[in-house]
């Protein structure tokens, strides 16, 4: 029974009497590594349904699992504990000062998006009587980022395509019915609306990508006003660098954004690449995000 499944490489799955797991370095299916429940069914089963729960409230989580014990140790492979952003635990691998320096790798693989695998000496390490040592390894597992394309123009088709390959959900919002039309890719998500009108139901927070790009320059700075003041990931606006130009100095007459506000988004949108066609306009901004999302940072520095 598959219980969770943070990207279609890693998947953790529930076997008879164990929790069947691939890391990063086992390239193929067959290598998964299967850890032996040695603990309360009922204890396993929390951990994973709150992890699965996580994830279905978009929840950022790190999930921390003890992969070998060597000597004595407070726990047997197969323990797991999640941690949050907020520093909430659920589970344990063993207490002490083990799974207190354990919680503060969690916390920083959250801040990095980066796993984490560690061999831990309980006692010259941690001064955990035991004395044996705990391999562990951590896997930070963040909500899915929502990408908001507000144009269905060509490069927007293009952005739409080429994102949903990186894994990004995909909303493509455009007031013109027969641009939507043209959009014939599985997993994205078409909006006919207008845009000042249906950005308010919209939901921002800091896993928000945005790509402003729609067929009116007037249009997309009234959404640049709306959505730099919104939290978000990465937030970009496409154009040159004169509609650039005209867009900080009205901006700084209308008193509508400061420059460091406007010094996060990223315009001209992408990176710069001499990039022309739909297609190479749309691989220069996913440079940008795919940038942003390694870093775990938000907007251009």
């Amino acid at each position: 029974m598959l219980l969770f499944r943070h990207s279609q490489e890693k998947p953790v799955e529930l076997v008879a009497g164990a929790v069947k797991i691939r890391f990063p370095w086992q390239k193929h299916p067959a290598s998964s590594t299967v850890l032996p429940i040695f603990m309360p069914t009922i204890f396993v089963m929390d951990v994973l349904e709150q992890l699965h729960a996580a994830r279905q409230r978009a929840e950022a989580v790190a999930l921390c699992v003890v992969v070998q014990v060597h000597g004595s140790t407070p726990r047997a492979a197969g323990a797991k504990m999640l941690v949050y952003a907020n520093g909430v635990v659920e589970g344990s691998i063993g207490g002490g000062e083990l799974e207190k320096q354990v919680i503060a790798d969690a916390l920083r693989c959250l801040e990095t998006r980066r796993p984490h695998f560690r061999r831990h000496d309980l006692l010259h390490q941690h001064n955990m009587c035991c004395g044996g040592s705990v391999d562990l390894y951590i896997e930070p597992i963040m909500p899915k980022e929502r990408l908001y394309i507000l144009g269905a123009g060509h490069t927007g088709h293009a952005l739409a395509r080429h994102a949903v390959s990186l894994d990004f959900e995909v909303f493509v919002i455009d007031d013109r019915k027969e641009y939507l039309d043209q959009i014939h890719v599985p997993g994205v998500n078409k909006l006919q609306a207008d845009f000042s009108a249906v950005l308010p139901s919209l939901p921002f927070d800091a896993h928000t990508y945005i790509a402003i790009m729609t067929y009116s320059h007037p249009i997309d700075r009234d959404l640049l006003s709306y959505c730099v003041k919104q939290p978000f990931a990465y937030l970009g606006m496409i154009g040159s660098e004169r509609k650039v130009e005209m867009t900080r100095k009205l901006f700084a007459e209308g008193r509508i954004a400061s420059p460091e506000l406007l010094d996060r988004v990223d315009m001209p949108m992408g990176l710069d690449i001499g990039a022309e066609t739909p297609d190479e306009i749309a691989v220069s901004v996913l440079g940008r995000m795919v940038g942003v999302r390694r870093s775990g940072g938000g907007g251009r520095r």
